[in-house]
C-alpha cells in the first residue's frame, strides 16, 4: 500500500526527469573536461541516446538502475504497491532498450551503458573505463583534436 495518495504520488512521479539528471551531468562533465565533444537527446536516433559522439559513433545512455532494471542492482526493487502494474512497466522499459539498442547496432553504432550504480560507488574507475571504451574502439591510446590531445591509459 502507497503511504501518499495517487494525486501526490502523481506529482511525484511527474517530477522525475528524464533528460539532464544528476548521473548524466556528471558523465558530461567529465567527458567534458577531458575534451570530447557530443550531442545531446539526438532524435533522430532510436532511443534518443543521452550523448551522442558522432567522431566516434558512440551512443552512450546514462541508465537509472531502477526504471531500466539493472540486473543484481541493489537499486533495481520494484515497489510493494501495484507490484503488477510495475512489472508492465519494467517489462516494457528493458523491451524498448533492447529495440533500440538492436536499431541502433544495426545502424553501425557502439552502444555504452552507464549504470547509475556505477557512478555511486566509484565514479572516476566508471568514467575512466568510459574514456577507454570510447576510444580503443577507435584505435589508439591518444586522440587529436584541434584543441585538446586526450591521452588516456586504458
Amino acid at each position: 500500500m502507497d503511504v501518499v495518495d495517487a494525486a501526490t504520488r502523481s506529482r511525484m512521479m511527474s517530477g522525475i526527469r528524464s533528460a539532464n539528471t544528476k548521473p548524466e551531468m556528471i558523465v558530461r562533465r567529465y567527458l567534458h573536461a577531458r575534451g570530447f565533444r557530443y550531442r545531446l537527446h539526438v532524435r533522430a536516433l532510436p532511443g534518443s541516446p543521452d550523448l551522442v559522439l558522432p567522431k566516434y559513433k558512440v551512443a552512450v545512455f546514462v541508465h537509472g538502475c531502477f526504471w531500466h532494471r539493472h540486473e543484481g542492482c541493489r537499486y533495481a526493487t520494484t515497489p510493494a504497491s501495484n507490484a503488477d502494474r510495475w512489472k508492465l512497466k519494467f517489462d516494457s522499459n528493458t523491451a524498448r532498450d533492447a529495440r533500440n539498442a538492436s536499431m541502433l547496432t544495426a545502424a553501425g553504432w557502439r552502444i555504452i551503458v552507464v549504470w547509475e550504480c556505477e557512478l555511486k560507488r566509484d565514479p572516476e574507475e566508471r568514467l575512466g573505463s568510459l574514456v577507454c571504451e570510447i576510444v580503443s574502439r577507435n584505435g589508439g591510446n591518444s586522440l587529436q583534436s584541434s584543441e585538446y590531445q586526450i591521452q588516456t591509459y586504458c
